[in-house]
């Protein structure tokens, strides 16, 4: 069954507000077997939602729309859908006393226009509105099951899971649910991780294979139709098998999680305490890990030293390391080691991370924009250092710098 979904409103596309429901629904679809096709943004304009309506309806069996059911002038999905069907609209009794009820609670005048918010199509089925006002619509016209749904997400995600996936699913024939599970990977761009996996992704079949990327991180989803978890995960493996024995020392979760969940996670599980130090990413590494819930156990803190004076005033880099002719600079593998040690001595941390380099937009030091040095020290063991040229504007290298860091401590917890 190909669905489609249409959001209604120009708020949505002047980008006042994010269209959060499309990624509900098609989630939600994908566990009811339904595929989404397409996912259309139009604006409240009543030729352009009935040209949107009619194009839809050629091309799926399933059309959700999403907003333009409340009781102003502008809000037109069920008019338009009425234009388009032939039917009447007609008032909902259940939802109508609702509706005067709750102005009637609240001492509050009802005018006319409310009522709007309880028409429905003739013919149609109400879907019931648990925390709001506009009732929903579900119907078939010529083969193509019409579901209308309010636009707020707090209305919208009860009437879609309570009375419109079960209504649905009287009028499905038996399509399997999608099964879908995330390898994520750090340590690796997409295209070098899509490179050693080519050969796979062009054959794929089932199951399907589609990586992407979000800064720092990239992740691959295989997705096969299994009628259970059990059945989707035996499908799966082999794929998976021949994924992690290609790329599994980036491999550092098989679910959807961010990086610093899991270096959180496996410093309490191995009871270790980590602090850093940040110049370029100005406190972007510990942002990522506070805003893990939890952290305080493992996180001790972080210090943004980014002029010099701190370098050298709080973590005791020596100034001829730092500045004048012949020296390494802020920006060298001497400054990330003496500010991870640092963190070992003053804070008494079990790992000190330190990260200095040039985030841009301007070359620093005679040093190119992207050059950032990791300083990773742990106690009684040689620090490490880890040179890294990253492309990008400043907010990416700065991102990518601060997962970076997290990836080798995810590789150093995951040795010891």
């Amino acid at each position: 069954m190909k669905a489609e979904i249409i959001a209604v409103g120009t708020e949505l596309l002047l980008g006042q507000i994010v269209n959060t429901n499309a990624q509900f629904i098609s989630r939600e679809c994908a566990a009811q077997g339904i595929d989404m096709y397409f996912q259309t943004v139009v604006g409240d304009n009543e030729q352009r939602l009935l040209d949107s309506l009619r194009l839809a309806a050629s091309r799926a069996d399933v059309v959700i729309c999403t907003g333009g059911l409340g009781p102003t002038q502008d809000d037109l999905t069920k008019d338009v859908l009425a234009s388009l069907t032939g039917c009447n609209l007609v008032l909902h009794e259940p939802s109508m006393e609702a509706i005067s009820a709750m102005f009637a609670s609240r001492d509050i005048h009802m005018v006319e226009s409310n009522r709007r918010q309880a028409l429905m199509l003739d013919g149609s089925d109400p879907l019931h509105n648990e925390t709001g006002l506009a009732v929903g619509n579900a119907l078939t016209y010529e083969g193509t099951h019409f579901i209308l749904l309010p636009g707020p997400p707090k209305e919208m995600k009860p009437m879609f899971t309570k009375y419109a996936v079960p209504w649905l699913k009287l009028r499905m024939n038996d399509e399997v649910p999608l099964y879908s599970k995330m390898l994520k990977f750090a340590g690796i761009g997409e295209s070098n991780l899509e490179h050693q996996l080519i050969d796979l992704i062009q054959s794929q079949t089932d199951p399907t294979i589609a990586p992407y990327a979000k800064e720092g991180e990239v992740t691959i989803r295989l997705t096969t139709r299994a009628h259970s978890a059990a059945e989707g995960e035996m499908k799966l493996k082999a794929t998976e098998d021949e994924i992690v024995n290609r790329l599994g020392e980036y491999l550092y979760a098989a679910q959807d999680v961010p990086i610093e969940t899991v270096v959180l996670r496996l410093l309490k599980a191995n009871k270790k305490t980590l602090a850093v130090a940040e110049s370029c990413t100005g406190g972007l590494l510990s942002d990522l890990i506070t805003t893990v819930p939890g952290s305080s156990e493992s996180f001790l803190g972080g210090i943004i030293v980014y002029s010099n004076a701190l370098k050298h005033g709080l973590l005791g880099v020596p100034m001829d390391i730092l500045e004048g002719e012949g020296a390494p600079g802020a920006v060298s593998s001497e400054t990330a080691v003496i500010l991870a040690e640092q963190l070992l001595v003053r804070t008494g941390s079990d790992f000190g991370i330190s990260v200095t380099g040039v985030a841009g937009p301007s070359p620093s030091e005679g040093k190119p924009v992207g050059l950032v040095y990791v300083g990773l020290a742990q106690k009684q063991a040689k620090t490490e250092v880890y040179t890294l040229q990253l492309s990008g504007n400043r907010e990416s290298i700065k991102h990518r710098a601060a997962k970076r860091a997290l990836y080798q401590l995810w590789k150093q917890l995951k040795e010891n």
